[in-house]
């Protein structure tokens, strides 16, 4: 039970920010005091400027609501924008450090913004365009919300999805969590209509909808959601095992390596070697380590050892055909450099 009535009241705010109705009932046993307790913690809330709705019913239930402004002492109009937008265009990639904690609090953010407020979101990020928007593909903001606030709230959440081949589905689920590989996000969630577990990508995703319907988490077969997934990748046909050897020490690569491929073991003081299960493309990987800047070996697979070296045959190539520059001379089109060479007589 908590005594501390502020700190209580946080603890029923952070509670009322998750999108979802909380029985009066639910709240009292969280937070261990009466009913009628929780009905005076919700007026102070209210005096603060917090706009709870309550909803009549045998039990009752509150609701956090977007009011006419934001709640005093948290963020001002400026800052809400700001935070918002900057959420929205991490969470549209699966960039790294932005995971689902972020995604929480975006959803959690945007409940509560004002109608104008969220129209200013909205307008400054369909205006600007970043220049580096990560490997993977894009998400819209709104999808991950929806899903975030149904794994908060032990929700069912109804979506169309488009498997690899194409295939078109509609799926009822009870999520269990969002997670970042760094370059996509993934749904872990237990498909009602086939009676398992699946993992499922987030860009693939279309048509969220939060039911309503609550539901008791079920066990993961696995200890974490990560776990579950990096499994679920090594079962599947498009996964590989990657082993690459780096001319450099692992401290020095794993400053440079995106997380989500893992940490380099240290061979020596100069060298380490990195072991990982990827379902990426060959030929993109094998861009993705050229571009850390160090020489490696391929120890496997040997398609990806091939990929490389067709990539670098046709960068070899690429800088074959273009002439040197001379400080302060002008870059020539290839068609016309080619065509003076072949006209030029040679020089002595």
């Amino acid at each position: 039970m908590t005594t501390d009535t502020p700190a209580r009241l946080l603890q029923l705010l952070s509670l009322l920010q998750t999108p979802r109705e909380w029985p009066g009932g639910e709240l009292a046993e969280r937070l261990g005091v009466s009913r009628r307790t929780v009905r005076r913690d919700i007026d102070r809330l209210r005096e603060l400027g917090y706009p709870v709705q309550a909803t009549l019913g045998a039990d009752g239930g509150y609701r956090l609501v977007a009011g006419k402004a934001m709640p005093p002492l948290v963020l001002d109009d400026e800052e809400a924008v700001a935070i918002a937008v900057g959420l929205r265009a991490g969470a549209g990639h699966a960039l790294e450090g932005v995971d689902e904690a972020s995604v929480r609090a975006l959803a959690k953010l945007e409940q509560v913004l004002p109608s104008r407020l969220r129209h200013r979101v909205s307008t400054l990020q369909a205006a600007t365009t970043p220049l580096t928007s990560g490997d993977g593909p894009t998400i819209a903001p709104e999808t991950l919300t929806v899903m975030a606030s149904t794994v908060a709230g032990h929700e069912r959440l109804r979506f169309a999805y488009r498997a690899a081949d194409g295939t078109e589905s509609r799926r009822v689920t009870e999520p269990y969590r969002l997670v970042s590989t760094g370059r996509r996000w993934y749904l872990v969630a237990y498909d009602l209509d086939r009676a398992d577990w699946r993992t499922f990508r987030v860009d693939r995703v279309s048509e969220p909808f939060a039911t309503g319907a609550r539901f008791t988490p079920r066990e993961l077969p696995t200890g974490s959601a990560a776990e579950y997934l990096r499994r679920s990748m090594q079962r599947r046909q498009d996964s590989y095992d990657l082993d690459v050897t780096f001319a450099a020490p692992a401290r020095t690569v794993a400053a440079r390596l995106p997380g989500w491929l893992g940490t380099p073991e240290p061979v020596d003081e100069q060298s380490c070697r990195l072991r990982a299960t990827v379902s990426d493309g060959k030929e993109w990987m094998a861009v993705r380590l050229a571009m850390l800047g160090f020489d490696f070996t391929i120890q496997s697979p040997r398609e990806l050892a091939e990929a490389a070296g067709e990539l670098g045959a046709r960068l070899k190539r690429a800088a074959a055909a273009t002439r040197p520059q001379g400080r302060g001379e002008l870059r020539e089109h290839p068609q016309l450099t080619r065509t003076r060479h072949e006209t030029e007589p040679p020089s002595s």
